[in-house]
């Protein structure tokens, strides 16, 4: 039998500089989709996958997240005096009982293949999830699950990947398919337009086994000094263990001030509770 998937990463170290002036001391991963840190959904997706070990690979000012998925207690406290009980049970919502929470200091930001390198000895012999929250995914089955089920099927590497329009190939990490369009012969970093071997973009959902920790142990830093995620994938490849599943919800990048206003007036219209607005909003100003 298949080893269960249980735990997953969240590298969350990077500097949010996108987003200054708002992410000078706050977290770019607690910016919110209207009431909710982008860092809960993805924490959310990874709960809904069967995933109960959340590690966090952090970096200096980063400790609101850590306090954000930490029980506080006369918070619930003072809310249960004033009989605010839904407010209560939104607070617990954020840390199910099942699930455990550890973070990890990154020292230096070295890219994401030494972030992902960082929770080597919590990961141990297990296979797990990456997830990287400024992909941002509204709600469904989607992302890491589709990984998760793929790996229970045929346990390899595996990589969730996305249609793009051929002009912006030149934006992501492009996969290479085998003749079976079901292996990753490589994925290739943002290919110069014109060039690109597909149209399928890898996004920020990885399920892999631990044997990449001796791969990214050996890697010489790539690009930018760093130590990328994407070279330890192309060694990989070449043995035919990377796999990859398209993504069948929405996704949106948070990365970009673009993308996560797009994602919160999605989300507010797909809300009931803001549809409404939205439409009003919409037709005011069109108007």
């Amino acid at each position: 039998m298949n080893k269960k998937v249980t735990k997953a990463v969240f590298p969350v170290a990077g500097l949010g500089s996108r987003f200054l002036p708002a992410t000078k001391a706050m977290p770019k991963e607690l910016l919110p989709i209207i009431d909710k840190p982008i860092i809960q959904f993805a924490v959310e997706e990874a709960v809904r996958a069967g995933i109960d070990t959340m590690i966090f690979v952090t970096g200096r000012n980063k400790r609101a997240i850590e306090d954000h998925f930490d029980a506080n207690l006369e918070l619930e406290y003072l809310f249960n005096e004033n009989n605010k009980h839904h407010e209560v049970a939104l607070i617990k919502e954020i840390t199910p009982p099942n699930v455990q929470f550890i973070f990890i200091r990154q020292a230096k930001q070295l890219g994401l293949g030494h972030a992902v390198l960082c929770a080597e000895r919590v990961i141990g012999n297990d296979p797990f999830a990456v997830l990287l929250a400024d992909d941002f995914i509204y709600d469904g089955n989607g992302g890491i699950s589709g990984l998760v089920e793929a790996y229970q099927s045929d346990p390899k590497h595996y990589l969730s990947v996305m249609p793009v329009e051929d002009q912006d190939c030149s934006k992501y990490g492009i996969v290479d398919l085998d003749d079976d369009g079901k292996h990753v012969k490589a994925l290739i970093e943002k290919p110069e337009v014109g060039t690109a071997p597909s149209n399928l973009a890898s996004i920020g959902r990885y399920l892999l086994e631990p044997s990449i920790f001796d791969i990214l142990k050996k890697l010489k830093p790539g690009h930018g000094n760093e130590i990328q995620l994407a070279d330890a994938i192309n060694i990989m490849a070449k043995s035919g263990t990377v796999k990859h599943v398209p993504l069948e919800v929405e996704r949106f990048d948070c990365g970009s001030k673009e993308g996560y206003l797009s994602a919160i007036l999605t989300s507010a219209y797909k809300d009931k509770r803001f549809k409404d607005v939205v439409e009003r909003f919409t037709e005011s100003v069109v108007e």
